[in-house]
């Protein structure tokens, strides 16, 4: 059932979404800033927004709506103009063709995503649907059930912030939305276009993204990852209500909630290092946690995508299953990669010798089938120097208890 967001419930919001973005999504410092500016003014018309379900969505098409880029260059924005002007592009293309645009999509779970999907849909008199396209963040458009869905990407717009506007547009190999494999290829080489327009110097490694245009038909079959806003958002307060101040309790309210078998997969330790670079509209770095004669190391491009232990001769996680981190003691407990990595590289002083525990759980069936989503994850994994296929976290589970101590 549909309900609305005020100003104050964007901070439970963007909380929960960062833990559920496995490390990326954006960063909460980003997200912070984009919801400290929603007031009523000259910019936003009104004080809140429609949340609706994939069910009620159906009263015109949605469109998929995003920054893209890297995570420390968002960081300066205060209001979403790349993404408004985005989708004002495709309102204005769908009234040509006497469509009506009426709902939002956010890409994936993430502080950013979902902040930047509520916030363009309250400027525009829009609503945001309670889905998204992976339950998790992710680095890269195939990774995507829109994708998967076949979705046709046309038309594609990116914005930068000082309203430079790029159409992407991939040609069918033949008919109006070309074949299957043309689909299934097409997001893939959208993404290639996109990484360097977002490098250009005129956007400055960031831009506001809408694609993937859906009539009420295609909502349903490209969005099987459902109620990711509302899970957010009740993570984000139960965590400001005081109910989730240690790993043990995240733990028992993801399993007992949110139906996630999840566990934590290291020691609680001192996060001691980082090593970071950004190039292409990525954050790409490696964090350490020391936890005893134990290091963990999580490898991310944005988001996590392997997690290491210096005692086991394999990974352990894979994504597309998901890692966040938990920081226990006095203050915020959830942190993106992007907020605990400053901009030179050196970990944020925040978190101290504060013990940090890694906690993982699987990821959505849609992505661990076979297929474009699982695929993109692989072929991101062979690039980091991971040649192996893809264990489920649960299978991980049974070869480290096998392992000799």
């Amino acid at each position: 059932m549909g309900y609305e967001l005020r100003r104050e419930d964007l901070e439970p919001l963007l909380l929960g979404a960062a833990f559920f973005g496995s490390g990326g999504g954006g960063t909460i410092e980003s997200a912070r800033n984009l919801a400290r500016h929603f007031v009523v003014g000259d910019y936003y018309p009104t004080d809140t927004i429609k949340v609706v379900s994939v069910d009620e969505a159906t009263e015109g098409a949605a469109v998929m709506v995003a920054y893209l880029g890297a995570p420390e260059a968002i960081n300066s924005a205060t209001y979403p103009i790349g993404p408004v002007t985005a989708v004002q592009n495709v309102q204005t293309r769908l009234a040509s063709q006497s469509t009506r645009l009426a709902y939002v999509m956010p890409p994936e779970s993430g502080a950013l995503g979902f902040t930047v999907a509520a916030l363009v849909a309250a400027k525009l008199g829009l609503a945001v649907i309670d889905a998204d396209g992976a339950g998790r963040a992710v680095p890269s458009l195939p990774m995507l059930t829109f994708a998967a869905a076949e979705i046709d990407p046309r038309p594609a717009f990116l914005v930068s912030q000082g309203g430079l506007c790029v159409e992407l547009d991939v040609t069918p190999r033949s008919g109006d939305n070309g074949g299957p494999t043309h689909q299934r290829d097409v997001s893939a080489i959208v993404e290639q276009m996109m990484r360097p327009v977002v490098a250009d110097p005129e956007f400055g490694q960031f831009g506001g993204l809408a694609m993937w245009v859906m009539k009420p038909g295609d909502i349903d079959r490209a969005t099987p990852i459902r109620g990711t806003l509302t899970r957010a958002l009740e993570l984000g307060r139960a965590v400001q209500a005081g109910q989730i101040g240690s790993f043990q309790q995240m733990i028992g309210y993801l399993n007992e909630r949110c139906g996630l078998a999840a566990r934590a997969i290291s020691e609680p330790g001192e996060m001691v290092s980082a090593e970071v670079d950004t190039a292409g509209g990525f954050d790409v770095g490696k964090i350490r946690i020391q936890a005893g004669p134990r290091t963990y190391t999580v490898i991310y491009q944005n988001e996590s995508l392997l997690a290491w232990d210096s005692e086991r001769a394999h990974p352990i996680v894979l994504s597309p299953d998901s890692v966040a981190y938990f920081v226990g003691g006095e203050g915020q407990s959830i942190f993106s990669n992007g907020d605990l990595v400053k901009d030179d590289g050196s970990l944020n002083p925040v978190i101290g010798k504060r013990p940090v525990t890694l906690i993982a759980w699987r990821a959505e069936a849609e992505l661990r089938k076979p297929g474009l989503n699982l695929d993109s994850f692989m072929q991101l994994l062979n690039s980091l120097g991971y040649l192996g296929p893809y264990v489920p976290l649960e299978s991980l589970k049974s070869i480290r208890q096998g392992d000799a101590s």
